[in-house]
């Protein structure tokens, strides 16, 4: 972003009319989905006529994927911090905080989570820098698997199966299908993560292939 003491005020106020756009965005995608996204809709909340709304923005792919990156963006930031924040600590240390704040990450914004994680908006195509922030995202968890031996492909494998098993839970969780199960969505997540290999291995010795079905669901607490 540019420096406000170097911008024009014409250039301070169109930064300020794009920045409330993304706000009232992100309030149409926590309300309604981003599926439901409308310009004139936010046009109208802004007081502004939908042609002189597209001044700003180009239109709604252009709108999504500014809120696209700057989700991925979010997401990118915390891992990096968090990981900064275990260096040197134990192997297995990083991959657990990681994924504590990826947990944290999507229950903060629910909305923000599904737009990345969730059901493809229809029609919309990411551009290609996004993939660049996707991926250091990738990088860090990857990273983190390789800490823990062994490493090379394993850690390849270790991070796949994070990233598909937290991402199956966290969805779940989020959408609410836990709803009237009797189960603690915080217990379960924790289970899932010693589950994870290397951590835990199963009765016949293979690291991680899965949960022992003799284990009980973790129950909510009353």
């Amino acid at each position: 972003m540019a420096d406000t003491g170097t911008q024009t005020p014409r250039e301070r106020y169109r930064a300020h009319v794009r920045a409330e756009i993304r706000e009232r965005a992100w309030e149409q995608i926590a309300t309604a989905g981003a599926s439901a996204l409308s310009l004139n809709a936010i046009a109208k909340q802004m007081g502004m006529s939908g042609p002189a709304l597209y001044r700003y923005c180009a239109g709604r792919d252009e709108l999504i994927s500014e809120l696209v990156r700057e989700a991925y963006r979010s997401l990118a930031d915390t891992f990096h911090a968090t990981a900064a924040s275990e260096s040197g600590a134990d192997p297995a240390a990083p991959l657990a905080a990681l994924a504590h704040a990826l947990r944290g990450w999507a229950l903060d914004d629910p909305q923000r989570y599904f737009l990345v994680y969730g059901t493809p908006v229809p029609g919309y195509h990411a551009p290609d820098d996004v993939s660049g922030i996707a991926s250091e995202i990738m990088t860090t968890l990857l990273d983190a698997c390789a800490a823990s031996p062994p490493d090379g492909p394993e850690a390849l494998r270790r991070a796949l199966t994070f990233w598909t098993r937290l991402h199956g839970l966290l969805s779940l969780e989020l959408a609410g299908h836990f709803t009237g199960m009797d189960v603690d969505p915080v217990l379960m997540f924790a289970a899932e993560l010693d589950d994870l290999p290397p951590h835990r291995p199963d009765r016949d010795g293979d690291p991680g292939s899965g949960q022992d079905m003799d284990e009980p669901v973790p129950h909510r607490h009353h």
